[in-house]
């Protein structure tokens, strides 16, 4: 069933006052389906939205700053349609299934819960049919909500990428070497004396992530579970000193020719089920395929497309060590495709599926 557009529903943003909770109020700012209810925090617990985040950048609307900061917890949320959950690891691991025991729907990009057997880890493009998990969900858990999870910022931007190539070319083999923004450690990020003038080639427990989620995300749905992709995935990590986007080299072997012209017509053309549904966070073009030299590039290319950091840009598409075989680079940005766009345009399928409210 496909929900018809009606009155907006309303969402909670917890953790909103931090970097990605301040991106979820800004992208959900004039929203057409969604309106910001509740915001939640921890050291700013009882003052304005509008007051906490004083130093961002990021335009808010001002009903969102007129929000009073609330505890996060399962007893200081009232009668909200949503909960987004950019939460830290350790509070997302109790709090999560208590809100959804309470009657809360969750959708989270919060690591602790995406490979649970019966939580979709869901990047809309690629997976929509993973969604049906939820009946078994509900039943089995004995839950009144529902718990939907999104992936690890590097690797949603890469499971966009091998979507198109997996059905096209059947992938064996993907290697992934990765430039990461600080950003992506959250606020205020890397001491500036451990990144200036450095590269960091490790981030925690980043590596197994960008190595298993993708594989669930490409995977077949079975009667309680995903059964994931077969091909493997070896990841090396790096942090660097740019501020938002992170940046992909990838070496992929096939079972199909890897001949670049035409990869480059497969990845150009791909669309998904948000774009058939124009939804409002859907770009138009989900990967922009670029022919220029040097590019896609952090400073330059990570805002790109019709919603802005939300399209993977790719590019030096080449050839590998065989007629199977090939390399490109990509380019996510890591706190909008990476994290609230992935989290906000899964909400809005849910929303157009009848799945909330």
């Amino acid at each position: 069933m496909v929900r018809p557009t009606g009155s907006k529903l309303k969402v909670a943003v917890l953790a909103a006052t931090g970097l990605v909770g301040q991106r979820y109020v800004s992208m959900l700012s004039n929203h057409p389906f969604f309106r910001v209810a509740e915001v939640t925090g921890q050291s700013s617990v009882g003052k304005k939205y509008g007051l906490a985040t004083a130093g961002t950048n990021l335009p808010m609307g001002q009903d969102a700053k007129s929000l009073t900061v609330k505890p996060t917890s399962a007893y200081s949320l009232d009668n909200v349609d949503v909960v987004f959950s950019p939460l830290p690891t350790e509070v997302a691991m109790p709090l999560e299934p208590e809100l959804v025991r309470a009657g809360f729907n969750i959708i989270t990009d919060a690591s602790p819960h995406r490979m649970d057997r019966d939580v979709p880890l869901m990047v809309p493009e690629v997976n929509p049919g993973h969604l049906e998990l939820l009946d078994r969900q509900r039943k089995v858990r004995e839950w009144n909500g529902l718990l939907v999870a999104t992936p690890n910022c590097t690797a949603a931007g890469l499971a966009v990428v091998l979507k198109p190539l997996h059905d096209s070319l059947r992938l064996k083999r993907v290697i992934v070497s990765t430039l990461q923004a600080v950003s992506g450690a959250g606020y205020p990020g890397v001491p500036s004396l451990d990144i200036l003038d450095n590269v960091i080639p490790y981030v925690k427990d980043e590596e197994e992530k960008v190595e298993t989620e993708p594989l669930k995300i490409l995977g077949e749905v079975g009667v309680d579970r995903i059964f994931p992709a077969k091909f493997e995935i070896g990841a090396m990590v790096h942090r660097v000193a740019t501020t938002d986007g992170h940046l992909e080299s990838l070496y992929v072997e096939t079972e199909e020719r890897f001949e670049p012209e035409r990869v480059s017509k497969i990845l150009a053309g791909f669309r998904g089920e948000p774009q058939k549904l124009k939804l409002p966070t859907a770009p138009a073009e989900p990967i922009l395929v670029t022919n220029l030299e040097g590019r896609p590039q952090p400073k330059l290319d990570r805002y790109a497309g019709s919603v802005p950091g939300m399209s993977v840009v790719v590019g030096r598409i080449r050839k590998g060590l065989d007629s199977k075989s090939g390399r490109l680079t990509l380019l996510s940005h890591n706190t909008i495709r990476g994290a609230a766009g992935s989290t906000i345009l899964t909400a809005e399928l849910m929303y157009r599926k009848g799945l909330l409210g």
